[in-house]
């Protein structure tokens, strides 16, 4: 299977209508300026210069405001450009992220002209309370209704979640969840709220009237929620913001990030915590004290199953007192594994009787 690369052409807060109060495009996505087609050019033509692999699938993204709310004649230059990559053969598909009330069929009509493959949505939360709370500007009905709209076009559905929002609490996360998984998506991206410079959330949060979830209720959550994504097929393609200059440490000088669960590799957090999950999980179903467990996976998976900063052996050894071994075997599936108990307790209590013998002797 030939690797997919995205190419990301961001185009930071045009076409939106109002200010989310969690949002700060500019910061989120680094880019400062708005998008021209010669930036939107330059940057096209800098990743397919510098992506190596000829053969994988590549992707442009129109990232980062509601695209179908810009300028027609803007929206079309930027498609006819990208669609001139699929013309030429450098680039298979386009994908755009836009505003639920921001579809209808005349618009699905222009994207499929120009070869868009998927439409992401930014949907945030399945409560109207909630999307009201941040200032969303739109239902839950509108979700449904672009939803059903861009499944009938034959679009590939993508949906963009956050979990932490003002008011919001994991029953109101996982009933969003639910409610997605009722549309079909076929990706899913997942954002722990962040507190940003310059939005109307870090005025609540200075005012004591927002507290953003910690690291491990973020973490918690998510892993919840891609249990329940995974368990109906559906790919979960991002578990937080990415990290840039601009998204980083609250403590770094040019981060625009003032609280909340940032970590800059809250993804592997994540799924390392799943994975330790079904080690403990094989392990409990045992009635004997294990000493040993030996997991193969996928080479792509090791770093995952170690844990970030070796967090998984450190933990199964203090708390268990288990060694984890860790093996990699291309032949598994990525995300599958082989969890095999390689040494119970009773056979390192023989093992050590036996050296002492030999010692002895």
């Amino acid at each position: 299977m030939n690797k997919e690369y995205v190419i990301p052409v961001f185009v930071p807060h045009l076409g939106c209508p109002n200010d989310c109060i969690f949002c700060n495009q500019k910061s989120i996505s680094g880019q400062k300026d708005n998008i021209t087609i010669e930036d939107a050019k330059k940057t096209i033509d800098y990743f397919l210069e510098n992506i190596k692999d000829k053969e994988g699938k590549k992707e442009i993204a129109f990232f980062g405001g509601s695209f179908t709310g810009i300028d027609v004649k803007a929206q079309d230059e930027l498609l006819q450009l990208a669609n001139q990559y699929i013309q030429n053969g450098k680039v298979h598909s386009i994908r755009i992220s836009t505003r639920p009330d921001y579809i209808n069929k005349e618009i699905l009509k222009r994207l499929k002209k120009y070869n868009v493959k998927t439409i992401e949505l930014g949907v945030q939360s399945a409560n109207d309370y909630i999307l009201g709370r941040a200032n969303r500007g739109h239902t839950f009905e509108d979700v449904k209704k672009a939803s059903k709209l861009i499944r009938w076009y034959r679009f590939n559905l993508g949906h963009q979640m956050m979990i932490g929002l003002p008011e919001s609490i994991r029953n109101d996360e996982i009933n969003t969840a639910k409610e997605l998984i009722k549309l079909k998506p076929k990706v899913v991206r997942i954002y722990p709220v962040l507190v940003i410079k310059g939005t109307k959330l870090e005025k609540e949060y200075n005012d004591g009237n927002y507290e953003p979830l910690s690291l491990v209720q973020a973490v918690e959550t998510s892993k919840q929620l891609i249990k329940m994504f995974k368990d109906k097929n559906i790919d979960v393609i991002r578990v937080g913001l990415q990290n840039t200059e601009e998204i980083s440490d609250p403590e770094s000088k040019q981060s625009e990030v003032v609280a909340g669960p940032f970590h800059p590799a809250f993804r592997q957090l994540v799924e390392s915590s799943l994975w330790y999950d079904a080690i403990v999980e094989k392990i409990k179903k045992l009635n004997v004290k294990v000493k040993e467990v030996e997991v193969t996976v996928n080479p792509i998976d090791v770093n995952n199953v170690i844990g970030h900063k070796k967090e998984n052996i450190l933990k199964l050894r203090d708390t268990y007192e288990v060694d984890l071994i860790v093996k990699q075997d291309e032949t598994i599936k990525q995300g599958k594994s082989k969890i095999e108990i390689t040494k119970k307790y009773n056979d390192f209590l023989e093992d050590n009787e036996e050296r002492k013998e030999v010692v002895k002797k």
